[in-house]
């Protein structure tokens, strides 16, 4: 099938006649040859991560396994590299829960706003019975989920203007919010005016005032230089991000047994590695924003969360999801609707 190659050289060695004389000591030439790919930037714990996990596969392998990690979108966008992975065009990749619920729909519940109280949750849930039930929903779309999700963060608001401290001031607050239907459900529950805005234009969004505020994980704030046309950011933590490691089901199977294990068992490593990374960046970079101008606040999340359910934005997406999968979210993080 596209993208398996058999008994061959990676094709970068073999066009400049490079032999299996080059290789390490015990390695041999490279039987499968498959690509990884996200959105990331290369100086992401991610990236460092997989990286350090496809070194390790390769060796464990004896060089029968070798896999690219193609970094920074550089294999197109999210929904490119999706349907890339689904025909088989690509191998491995890791997309959020909240734009693979384009494909399966119940993937967009861990961004459930003001669920997760804490990552002692997050990781119970989605290491556990719900990582489970929305793993074995990937599965009937032709993809494999590996065990382990990684993080991208919870996300914070910030603003121009004032600091978000309770449900009250979301009221009538222009919201920059990604093309999602869970995060504008949840802003109009709050009554605020999301705007549907690609990334990209963020930034002068922000400038010339289209939007008040925005939202995003701490990691995005800064490589973005949000601070630059922002004042305040809320640690409101109303929704947690992670990212699925994703695998073409056939290209998956077409690995012997033991490759397979050898791959699960040292993604799913490297994605625990990398969840502690994500923990240590996000405390340096409070301390970081801080220094470049942006003035932190730590709201109470109850009324937030309050708000939600007098709206009826939980009892909506409980609804959506279905009885099973919402009684396996509130198993960890409580009664919601």
């Amino acid at each position: 099938m596209p993208g398996i190659t058999r008994r061959r050289f990676v094709g970068t060695a073999a066009a400049v006649g490079l032999g299996a004389t080059l290789l390490p000591k015990g390695l041999r030439a490279a039987e499968f040859s498959y690509k990884m790919a996200n959105n990331l930037a290369v100086s992401h714990p991610m990236n460092t991560r997989l990286k350090e996990a496809a070194d390790r596969i390769r060796e464990g392998s004896g060089g029968k396994l070798d896999i690219q990690i193609f970094p920074n979108s550089q294999l197109g966008g999210d929904t490119d590299m999706l349907s890339q992975v689904r025909s088989g065009a690509l191998e491995f990749f890791t997309l959020s829960g909240l734009i693979l619920s384009t494909l399966v729909p119940i993937a967009s519940i861990n961004g459930i706003g003001f669920a997760f109280k804490n990552y002692d949750q997050v990781w119970k849930s989605m290491d556990g019975d719900l990582g489970a039930y929305v793993r074995q929903a990937i599965a009937k779309v032709g993809l494999v989920a590996f065990d382990k999700m990684w993080d991208n963060g919870y996300r914070e608001i910030t603003s121009a203007s004032k600091p978000i401290l309770k449900p009250e001031d979301l009221a009538g607050f222009k919201i920059r919010v990604p093309v999602s239907p869970l995060w504008t459900s949840m802003f109009k529950a709050f009554g605020s005016a999301p705007a549907s805005i690609n990334f990209s234009e963020v930034y002068s969004a922000l400038q010339t005032k289209i939007v008040e505020g925005q939202e995003n994980p701490l990691a995005i704030i800064e490589s973005g230089k949000l601070y630059e046309v922002q004042k305040y950011c809320s640690m409101t933590n109303h929704m947690w991000d992670g990212f699925h490691f994703l695998a073409n089901a056939e290209a998956f199977k077409a690995l012997p047994k033991n490759l397979q294990d050898l791959v699960q068992e040292n993604f799913n490593k490297s994605a625990v590695d990398e969840r502690a990374d994500v923990a240590k960046l996000n405390a340096s970079l409070r301390e970081e924003l801080t220094g470049k101008g942006l003035t932190f606040a730590d709201p109470d999340p109850e009324p937030f969360r309050a708000a939600l359910k007098k709206a009826g934005f939980y009892a909506e997406w409980k609804q959506k999801y279905g009885e099973e999968a919402w009684a396996l979210l509130e198993k960890n993080v409580g009664s919601l609707a």
